[in-house]
């Protein structure tokens, strides 16, 4: 994920200030420069840079910060409202017209992202606002770009008009017709990109923003090209006139420099990121919350929206009822498994927890093969072997194996550490039943470990 490098620069140098007590301008001053060059090595453009430094050090040398209790937490309270400042201060939304549609143009350099990203967006605002969005197909230059839209939109089960390798200025025009008689709240036009910006493609683009009149240009930039996304950033908007930014395979990069410089150089917000690969690897930009992943203090606001989206509350209620009695079963173990593979991977989920940084997780033995192997044998399984493990036989077990592609072995594992697990759970509720839990503490979980 982007900032692992800055991150562990930073969380080393407040650990030193920390050790300290009691600062004086010096120790302050030493500490900037650290972090001078932390920001400089991160990719972060040399002005933007100069100027944090100087305005976190301005405010961090005044005399009732050096003289207070905790001078270090008020320094890393600076350091994080300057660094929240920096990423844009508020969230940043896209426009919303007050009459549909709202049109929204896609603008970008071939290679950023743009046809997908445009489907994510799109896929966002179905899943969470229940929009009805459209997607227009532009690129009429780029080979299978018209292809792409189609088959991630019907992915997303969004609907995608095209008009093949016609003019792209009235295939939009087209676009946004077709949704306002069809009833699509929001349309997102996919225009072409090159690989490089040239006045053949800003005209273009101008002339669709005339035509069409875009309540919200998007620009998409790869995270993963430093400062030339910044100077994307600022061509096109000097050009076009952008609102703002989605900022594309902020998972690939480890620098992070290009995020923190397009707010301060362009003046626009970062109103999107994306996260991954996957079609819902799309999140909301929030300056405060990325400002803590930097600085090591996590972001349980994501996390739990993230657990929101994707737990199911009714599964979640019924889980926990089985719980309190003893009596979860295979597949209540399955459907929780599925629901926490849809909030991402365990690195990323763990890397949003308070104190836990990407350095020391990287040695982390989390193991999604063994996840993966785990959903394969439950998959295997009947309704009722599920919901009943112990009628499960060396010929049932024979069965399962060749299902899943696995050994006999990894079935059994898996059966006794889930009988563990059903056991363990069954102390605890016959412990909280004879109102002995203060008294005798948990039990042993002995050998016991989750099968993945």
């Amino acid at each position: 994920m982007a900032f692992e490098g800055l991150t562990e620069k930073i969380s080393n140098t407040f650990k030193k200030l920390k050790s300290r007590g009691r600062l004086t301008e010096a120790d302050i001053k030493d500490a900037m420069r650290e972090i001078r060059l932390a920001l400089l090595e991160a990719d972060v453009n040399f002005k933007v840079t100069k100027d944090f430094v100087k305005s976190v050090t301005e405010k961090a040398v005044g005399a009732d910060i050096l003289e207070s209790l905790s001078p270090a937490q008020q320094v890393i309270k600076i350091v994080n409202d300057e660094l929240t400042a920096l990423l844009g201060g508020q969230n940043a939304r896209l426009m919303i017209a007050p009459n549909p549609p709202t049109v929204v143009m896609m603008v970008g350099l071939q290679g950023a992202g743009k046809t997908t990203n445009c489907a994510k967006l799109a896929g966002l605002f179905k899943k969470q606002q229940q929009r009805r969005p459209l997607l227009v197909a532009c690129d009429v230059y780029r080979p299978a770009a018209i292809e792409q839209l189609k088959v991630v939109g019907s992915q997303l089960g969004i609907t995608v008009f095209e008009m093949g390798q016609g003019d792209p200025i009235e295939i939009a025009k087209a676009g946004v017709d077709y949704a306002r008689k069809n009833g699509h709240d929001l349309v997102f036009i996919d225009t072409a990109g090159r690989l490089h910006i040239d006045e053949a493609l800003m005209d273009e683009l101008k002339q669709i923003k005339k035509t069409v009149k875009p309540h919200e240009i998007m620009l998409v930039v790869d995270a993963m090209t430093g400062q030339d996304a910044v100077n994307v950033a600022q061509t096109f908007d000097e050009a076009l006139g952008i609102d703002g930014v989605l900022m594309s395979k902020m998972d690939g990069d480890a620098r992070g420099g290009a995020a923190l410089s397009v707010k301060a150089v362009t003046g626009k917000p970062i109103k999107y990121i994306g996260t991954g690969e996957k079609l819902d690897n799309i999140e909301q930009f929030h300056p405060d919350r990325m400002a803590s992943r930097i600085l090591g203090m996590g972001d349980m606001l994501t996390l739990i929206e993230k657990a929101q989206e994707t737990f199911d509350q009714k599964q979640a209620a019924e889980a926990a009822k089985k719980l309190s009695v003893g009596k979860l079963t295979l597949t209540d173990f399955y459907q929780q498994l599925q629901q926490m593979k849809n909030m991402g991977s365990m690195k990323d989920i763990l890397g949003m927890l308070p104190g836990v940084d990407a350095n020391a997780l990287a040695g982390a033995k989390i193991d999604e093969k063994a996840l993966a192997h785990t959903e394969a044998i439950i998959q295997s399984m009947t309704p009722k072997e599920r919901d009943n493990p112990s009628i499960i036989n060396y010929s049932r077990k024979k069965r399962i194996a060749a299902g899943c592609g696995l050994k006999i072995e990894e079935i059994n594992r898996l059966l006794k550490q889930f009988e563990a697990m059903q056991k363990m759970t069954r102390q605890i509720v016959g412990m909280q039943k004879r109102g002995k839990r203060k008294k005798r503490g948990f039990p042993s979980l002995g050998n016991f470990k989750l099968p993945f």
